[in-house]
């Protein structure tokens, strides 16, 4: 028998136990309910739809003609930004933990650029209020939080960084080499006018972008460009397959269904259906409202259903 969410510690409950607060906290932090997916796909689309705006004001011609009607919009979307970030300081037991996390640091920051524009007129004298308006890209960061796809790629990209350092280390040999060779085979008459501008040429074709503003001219430095412009497929490849290879050795690990369920001391977020503790900061996980009604597919999911 799961002991109820009163017998638990209260240090490892942030959660609210009843009332409106708790309903708010399941739909917002939690986005395994039917309520919480909603809550998610629409923040997800408002914030794209916020960030086209700013892209769209960014150019010359429509900030021209529709200029205020992108203000009204950019107003409108931190009304509901605001809201959303109140509505998460209010239904937590600790406000200031929130307000401190990462992705409330990256709510505040993505809320400032339209009030300070409105608050602090004199930063006009002092810098572009465009600039401040950069700001509001970081709030596409927030999508990481919704979705388990940008988990599994970061965690794949954490696990094979030190093989990808690896590559990148032997591809920076390569080009330095072949940079070296192409300088003594060509010489500056051919536009290799030193080595570092010849193991920029060598950069440019193992990447194959190739820019064409410096090419061989001998038989010999055709050769030797046309066996780096193959090997440039392959660097394409290498670290294609290692993360690859990673983010399918995590597959099969995860096993278990993995859940937006969020850790009350640390807010890490991506918890196992089953799991007991948090595997960042290792405090203990309260039950998750869906795993007890089973509606996620986890373990309990899996019983089968006992009649009275």
């Amino acid at each position: 028998m799961k002991p109820s969410a009163t017998t638990r510690p209260v240090r490892a409950l942030e959660k609210p136990l009843e009332g409106w607060r708790l309903r708010w906290y399941t739909i917002i932090f939690e986005a395994d309910t039917r309520a919480g997916r909603l809550f998610d796909q629409a923040l997800i689309f408002i914030i794209l739809l916020s960030i086209g705006v700013v892209m769209a004001d960014s150019v010359q011609s429509i900030h021209q003609e529709h200029a205020l009607m992108l203000q009204r919009m950019e107003w409108l979307f931190t009304a509901l930004f605001t809201a959303e970030y109140l509505a998460r300081l209010l239904c937590v037991r600790k406000p200031m933990q929130y307000a401190t996390s990462f992705y409330g640091v990256i709510d505040l920051i993505a809320l400032l650029p339209t009030y300070l524009a409105l608050f602090v007129p004199g930063l006009h004298a002092l810098i572009d209020v465009r600039v401040l308006r950069l700001l509001r890209v970081f709030r596409i960061f927030k999508l990481t939080a919704y979705v388990a796809e940008y988990q599994s790629l970061a965690r794949a990209l954490s696990s094979s960084r030190r093989k990808i350092m690896v590559f990148l280390s032997a591809v920076m040999m390569l080009v330095l080499i072949m940079g070296t060779v192409m300088y003594v085979v060509e010489g500056p008459e051919n536009g290799f006018s030193s080595i570092p501008t010849s193991v920029y040429w060598a950069i440019s074709t193992v990447t194959t972008v190739g820019f064409g503003d410096i090419t061989p001219k001998t038989d010999l430095g055709r050769l030797i460009a046309s066996f780096m412009m193959l090997l440039g497929w392959g660097t394409l490849a290498v670290p294609t397959g290692i993360v690859t290879a990673e983010m399918a050795a995590h597959r099969r690990l995860d096993w278990m269904q993995v859940t937006t369920r969020t850790c009350h001391e640390c807010l890490t977020e991506g918890h196992a259906a089953d799991a007991n503790c948090c595997f960042h900061c290792g405090a203990r996980l309260p039950a998750y409202k869906a795993d007890e009604q089973g509606t996620n597919g986890g373990p309990q999911a899996e019983r089968p259903h006992q009649s009275r």
